[in-house]
């Protein structure tokens, strides 16, 4: 029997599925502004479909994505909120996304720039969590970047990363997966998400080579397109895969776990039903969800 983290599904494609809203470049940052309650009511979701880590709605809340918006001096504000509307579910991991864009390591800031940004984040982000996990990270740059930020908080840090859709094995940059154990060792896991479920295998295969737990929380997305990559891209870009439901996925999962991961979950497109029956095939197939 192994303990088995498991992970919430994705928030964003969640509110603006329960909104009804047009997706905007401010992602789930704005519904969150214009439906008080519904962060909320989907982490509720998820607690009740047995995840026990929860990340809180911060992903997208950066200085440089809100300028220019509407929203642009509420950055403290909108933090304070993600993470009120967070307690209460279990352990909360506070989420740091990329700097500017996902997916997109061509336009991730210098060093020297981006780390007093993940570190004014995870400042924030510190007293009010369990855990910080920078996710979606896209390069090896952009790992030592989110670690320089986040790790000076004293908070277990989860590094995260996407990897080619294609070659699971390689993060968004082309770079190896297996370079990240060099500079991950200060890290407490490492996971890979927000890419297609196919692709894990083979990341899991790299990490685990290392001393680190690690896991993966895949993407129901069909492929990351042209569109995406454009500046301050919009999810209405992307569409869902039709053949990912709850079993297919649990099935993804339960292969990455045979491989020795300890953490799952589900990114974009995976919701409360998918995390439920993820949860009961771990349990089936005799593990313990903690």
């Amino acid at each position: 029997m192994t303990q088995i983290t498991l992970l919430d599904g994705g928030m964003g494609q969640e509110l603006v599925r329960r909104s009804g809203q047009t997706p905007t470049p401010l992602w789930s940052t704005q519904v969150m502004v214009d439906h008080p309650g519904m962060v909320a009511a989907v982490h509720a979701d998820y607690r009740a479909a047995g995840a026990t880590v929860h990340t809180a709605n911060t992903y997208a809340i950066h200085r440089d994505r809100l300028a220019g918006t509407v929203l642009e001096d509420q950055f403290e504000t909108l933090i304070a909120s993600a993470l009120q509307e967070a307690q209460g579910t279990g352990r909360i991991a506070g989420s740091i996304g990329p700097l500017v864009a996902s997916y997109r390591p061509d336009v991730h800031p210098a060093h020297d720039i981006a780390v007093p940004l993940y570190a004014e984040v995870a400042g924030l982000l510190a007293p009010q969590v369990d855990l910080i996990i920078c996710e979606t990270v896209a390069s090896l740059a952009h790992a030592r970047a989110a670690l320089n930020g986040a790790l000076p908080t004293g908070k277990p840090v989860w590094l995260s990363v996407t990897v080619d859709d294609e070659d699971g094995s390689r993060l968004r940059s082309g770079e190896p997966v297996a370079a990240l154990l060099d500079i991950s060792q200060s890290a407490s896991a490492l996971l890979a998400n927000c890419s297609a479920p196919e692709a894990m295998s083979a990341a899991m295969d790299a990490f685990a080579k290392g001393d680190l737990p690690f896991g993966a929380y895949a993407n129901g997305f069909t492929q990351i397109t042209k569109d995406f990559l454009k500046n301050k891209p919009t999810v209405d870009a992307l569409s869902a895969r039709r053949d990912l439901g709850p079993d297919a996925y649990a099935a993804f999962a339960l292969g990455w776990i045979d491989q020795g991961a300890s953490i799952v979950g589900g990114c974009c497109e995976v919701g409360p039903a998918h995390i439920a029956r993820l949860a009961q095939a771990i349990r089936d197939a005799g593990h313990q969800v903690i």
